[in-house]
């Protein structure tokens, strides 16, 4: 196989972790792994970017269309020597009823067989049903075969390995025994991101040596390996220089977004919000989105950088924020009771909810008030994605919006992007597609300002 997609019959039967396992026994064998992940997804791809030692890279058929999915797979599989994909949710599930966005139109597009991780808990001889029933479900779906998850012990395997062997011409790839090693800690946006999780790498290694005991890798790594020479690209001309605010409180940046703001002409400079005392030298400032409200003593405690931010977006520095972003230009972050104070140049405060304030993917349209200019005067809407537990409060009447929202719940579930002289900031996390070019238009922007400042 020289690339496959890892699925499952349902959410949270372990296709993560197995996922997880697979790339980095797979690189640890000097197998050049590329992984994707299915969906607008930022926490599994940090793992798998960490697992792999190559950037993961999301395909998702709601902000991309499928010539742009196939180009980019193609594209990063460049070089290596085997594709894993990773699967949201089960093997069918979608938006659509007939399925033109689910993990198998996927597979199908790409030509990727597939392989089932089954959460196998209280199921023994009916794990044979349910296989023959997903492959007479679409007979053009190439399942190749099946790991085993959850197994109880040896006669639990037997009587799964002998239902499937005897009922189905599926293979068992692997069996992989219930321990508490292989957990990941969830929290509420999933699994805990690499970037910040304790030892991760030994998690990962861990993982990593129990997947490889268990599977039978041989079944996978492609025959006749040959390990591609690394090539270079030339380096755009740098025209602006743009701070990444990247560390254990923000870490969601999809890498061929950083890549593309590169091709058009940034030079990246990562900043760590929780450690760096000041501002280096920047024309402009991108905040992701993460979990800053896990991280809130210590960047409330960083008075000299929120005050190097907050007097840089007072003199029109360029900077946009996305989500955990926004919230940490709020006046203040309160979760479980706690309140402390972010940079405050936004004019409300967030508020951390128990339950999701905006989920799922979101479509926009532009209302002619945004910052950027429009490298297409006819693409005005496009879509995006939102994931957040905290909600705006506190807001006053007379503030700008760059965009009004057709789907989703953005800023008050009527906007989203928020505009202050010259800082953007909302709740849809962007993704850099054909439908939505928004890093040429950010640098475009930045560049702009930066020249009016020296004619100035």
């Amino acid at each position: 196989m020289s690339n496959l997609f890892i699925s499952a019959a349902h959410k949270s039967s372990g296709k993560t972790t197995i996922t997880i396992g697979l790339c980095a026994a797979l690189t640890a064998r000097s197998v050049i792994v590329q992984p994707f992940k299915k969906g607008p997804d930022y926490i599994d791809p940090l793992w798998l970017t960490q697992a792999a030692k190559r950037s993961c890279y999301n395909l998702d058929f709601y902000t991309m269309n499928e010539s742009e999915i196939q180009h980019n797979f193609n594209h990063y599989s460049q070089g290596s020597d085997i594709s894993i994909i990773e699967g949201n949710k089960g093997l069918y599930d979608g938006m659509d009823v007939e399925g033109s966005d689910s993990n198998a139109a996927l597979a199908s597009l790409l030509k990727t067989p597939v392989i089932l991780v089954i959460d196998t808990k209280g199921m023994t001889r009916g794990i044979a049903p349910l296989l023959l029933g997903y492959q007479l479900f679409d007979k053009t779906i190439n399942i190749a075969g099946v790991i085993l998850n959850q197994v109880g012990g040896e006669r639990h395997e037997n009587k799964l390995r002998n239902a499937v062997e005897y009922h189905t011409d599926i293979k068992v790839i692997g069996s992989v025994r219930r321990t508490s090693e292989l957990e990941i800690k969830e929290r509420h946006l999933g699994l805990t991101p690499s970037n910040e999780a304790n030892q991760a790498q030994i998690k990962i290694n861990k993982i990593a040596e129990l997947v490889a005991s268990q599977v039978n890798l041989e079944q996978i790594i492609p025959q006749n390996i040959q390990v591609a020479s690394p090539t270079f690209n030339n380096q755009p001309k740098t025209l602006v220089k743009i701070g990444i605010i990247r560390d254990a409180a923000f870490g969601f940046y999809y890498p061929d977004d950083l890549i593309a703001l590169q091709t058009a002409g940034a030079e990246l400079i990562f900043i760590d919000a929780l450690h760096d005392k000041h501002l280096p030298a920047v024309d402009a400032l991108f905040i992701g989105g993460g979990f800053p409200e896990t991280k809130m003593v210590e960047l409330a405690n960083n008075y000299s950088l929120k005050q190097d931010i907050y007097n840089a977006i007072e003199q029109e520095m360029p900077v946009y924020a996305e989500c955990g972003g926004l919230m940490y230009l709020s006046r203040q972050i309160t979760w479980q009771q706690k309140s402390y104070k972010m940079v405050g140049i936004l004019p409300f405060d967030t508020i951390m909810e128990v339950q999701p304030q905006g989920r799922g993917y979101v479509h926009l349209v532009e209302i002619g008030q945004g910052l950027w200019p429009v490298l297409d005067s006819t693409t005005k809407d496009f879509y995006a994605h939102e994931f957040h537990y905290s909600r705006v409060v506190n807001l006053p009447t007379d503030l700008k919006f760059a965009y009004k929202v057709l789907r989703g719940e953005g800023i008050d579930g009527k906007h989203d992007g928020i505009i202050y002289k010259n800082t953007l900031a909302n709740y849809a996390h962007l993704h850099d597609v054909e439908g939505n070019h928004w890093t040429k238009r950010f640098v475009k922007f930045i560049h702009s300002h930066k020249i009016g400042e020296i004619n100035a």
